[in-house]
């Protein structure tokens, strides 16, 4: 049984509030369960010095926690003065997994930044700061399309991510703190809407798992981020 009694493919509770940012090009509050991120996407009309006159833009990724994003305060990284290297790996999977579904040549030369922060941590954050920031990228494309600036849509199709891991001995999707920290072995699944992987993380914590362990932490990636693809599209056409 897990302790949220949730079945084994059963997701929690997952919300996607969009317009919480009256300022951001897009935003979107994302909920899965008690974790809870969010998401601003900014546009910039000018790219990084390497990718100038190169006809290209640019999705990049910034993440971070606030002090009370957990059960004790956190410093702000800002005060000690550097990144953690948690911090730098999640924000670069992060832009590589917007990346993936991004024509950067029909972005044109211009950068769109996604700056995802942790309001509450319970499990997840990364999956939950991938899968709200997709929200915030397609409704700040969307308003570079209405005013006119952008004559072809440069998103590809969605992305989403999930987290599942080997609880107890059992596969179970969406992993909450309670199961993530004591559970034998954890996982992110980055999947599109097309069915292609962009990114899997996956670690034996407690002992190695087998392949057919894997193959069905796989399967309940695929169904979780099924219903999160649904979830973004409704999210967007609000």
């Amino acid at each position: 049984m897990r302790p949220s009694e949730r079945a084994a493919d059963q997701t929690r509770e997952v919300t996607l509030e969009t317009g919480v940012n009256r300022y951001a090009e897009g935003s979107c509050l994302v909920s899965f369960g008690h974790t809870k991120v969010l998401v601003t996407a900014t546009v910039e009309e000018s790219v990084p010095g390497w990718l100038r006159n190169k006809g290209s833009g640019w999705v990049t990724a910034e993440y971070g926690m606030l002090p009370r994003a957990t059960h004790t305060r956190g410093r702000r990284e800002a005060a000690i003065g550097k990144q953690s290297g948690r911090t730098q790996e999640i924000q670069r999977l992060i832009g590589r997994s917007l990346r993936a579904v991004v024509d950067l040549k029909a972005l044109g030369e211009r950068q769109i930044s996604l700056d995802c922060d942790v309001i509450q941590a319970d499990g997840g954050t990364r999956t939950a700061a991938i899968t709200g920031a997709w929200v915030a990228l397609r409704i700040a494309v969307n308003y570079l399309i209405e005013e006119g600036v952008l004559k072809t849509d440069p998103i590809l199709g969605q992305v989403a991510a999930v987290s599942c891991g080997v609880f107890k001995d059992t596969p179970v999707l969406d992993l909450d703190y309670e199961e993530d920290s004591s559970a034998e072995a954890d996982s992110n699944f980055v999947l599109t809407n097309a069915g292609d992987i962009v990114e899997i993380q996956a670690t034996g914590e407690k002992r190695g798992f087998t392949r057919a362990e894997f193959e069905q932490l796989f399967a309940l990636a695929e169904k979780g981020i099924g219903e999160l693809f649904v979830k973004q599209r409704e999210a967007v056409s609000k």
